[in-house]
């Protein structure tokens, strides 16, 4: 199944007075890369989250941004008031006299003290909070997938066509191959016949077909156009919609594969006509290659 990599999910709740919000947002990349940012009472649930969300989004730059507000019985943290008095006391202290009764205290410094927090109120936060998140994470990614997949429609429509246009020109190529051998021989022909008549010679059929044969086997393009079409069988099952897995990569190789063949088909012919059809089939695949950079 084709999936974009751009989407957007959210999810909010209450619990017990708190409340909680999850919002997911990604875009293009070549790999699965994840920021996540959660407040700091939550901040020892960030391995979870990031793990929690690396099993429903394969590919993208993911950005998950946790908001929590407590409420009710739940306190965002336990503060020690004795750590906390003998913090200022020591930091008052150091001041020289004249400067006390001037100094002011940033409360938000004073609580990353060791011990005016206490750890074991926090602890019970994040036991509160995890089932929570863990769940509005999970809707927040399935809305993700939803919006990606609306998205990768239209990237399966674009794809299917550009397939069918490498199919078209490569049958072209397929049907012209060996009637461009045809035309070598004829042009061959006239070609000797013309520089021989001017000595009086005739050419002979057997140098003619023994130069024949060496430009048949040289611009032989059978095999070729047969690796391509397996290429194209497998690009048709990738972005069908029973396919199960995420395609982009596989999307990414093929293209190459498609393009190799395409490039050796036209270093071996010297037809006008093929020349054209690979020059179209080319278009075609790096509109494709284009498509894959987007796809989940």
């Amino acid at each position: 199944m084709i999936r974009s990599m751009t989407g957007f999910g959210a999810a909010s709740a209450e619990a017990e007075g708190c409340r909680f919000a999850v919002e997911i947002k990604s875009v293009n990349n070549r790999f699965f890369k994840a920021t996540v940012r959660v407040p700091e009472e939550l901040s020892t649930l960030e391995t979870e989250i990031e793990t929690a969300v690396a099993k429903r989004l394969a590919r993208g730059s993911v950005m998950v941004l946790v908001r929590f507000v407590p409420g009710g019985s739940v306190a965002a943290a336990e503060v020690n008031p004795a750590a906390a008095r003998t913090a200022l006391t020591a930091l008052l202290a150091a001041l020289p006299i004249e400067l006390r009764d001037r100094a002011t205290v940033d409360l938000g410094a004073l609580l990353t003290v060791p011990g005016v927090l206490r750890t074991d109120g926090v602890d019970k936060i994040v036991e509160f909070a995890r089932p929570v998140v863990l769940r509005l994470l999970d809707e927040a990614c399935t809305r993700v997938l939803e919006m990606r997949a609306r998205e990768g429609e239209g990237i399966a429509r674009e794809l299917t066509r550009f397939g069918q246009s490498i199919r078209d020109a490569l049958a072209v190529v397929a049907n012209r191959a060996p009637h461009a051998t045809n035309a070598y021989q004829d042009r061959l022909r006239n070609r000797m016949n013309s520089l021989l008549t001017e000595v009086g010679a005739v050419a002979a059929e057997a140098d003619l077909l023994r130069e024949v044969a060496v430009f048949a086997e040289r611009s032989d393009v059978a095999e070729e156009v047969t690796r391509l079409s397996g290429h194209l069988d497998q690009f048709e099952q990738v972005i069908s919609p029973k396919h199960p897995e995420p395609a982009g990569r596989t999307l990414d190789f093929l293209s190459q594969e498609m393009l190799r063949e395409a490039n050796t088909i036209a270093s071996k012919s010297q037809d006008v006509e093929i020349a054209r059809k690979v020059v179209e089939m080319k278009t075609a695949i790096d509109r494709i290659k284009e498509q894959a950079a987007n796809a989940e």
